[in-house]
């Protein structure tokens, strides 16, 4: 699968909170189908199809020990993710910044942010009254 083909996978599986909520029981340790299946309303096979999404988004990875089928969480396809979302976040860090600093300019030179706070000698009111 190419790279954006992965992060779509990847976004596609985070996108279900039952995934991610199946995502964050398995960073704390590895578990079967019936331990993932026991905080959840859904049925065991519900599950395993929840299962099925994110290991073809190469979120998880299944073993097979005797009879116990364990998943695991697989970490590199969550990085990938995270760096191609840390791109923006410093995009809109940056834009942030600069309208910070051009808010402060705006007024440290007393001149009004929103438009709403015109100066009594420009206000149309006051102009009409120093022409009587």
């Amino acid at each position: 699968m190419s790279g954006s083909d992965q992060l779509s996978a990847v976004f596609s599986a985070l996108a279900d909170p039952t995934r991610r909520a199946i995502l964050a029981e398995l960073a704390d340790r590895d578990a079967t189908v019936t331990e993932l299946t026991a905080p959840f309303t859904i049925s065991m096979p519900a599950v395993s199809r929840h299962l099925k999404a994110l290991e073809r988004a190469g979120l998880i990875s299944r073993t097979r020990s005797g009879k116990l089928r364990m998943s695991r969480i697989e970490a590199a396809p969550l990085r990938e993710a995270a760096e191609w979302i840390e791109r923006y976040r410093r995009f809109w860090d940056t834009s942030l910044t600069r309208l910070d600093a051009h808010l402060a300019a705006v007024q440290a030179a007393g001149r009004p942010t929103d438009g709403s706070a015109i100066p009594d000698s420009e206000s149309p009111g006051k102009a009409h009254d120093k022409e009587n």
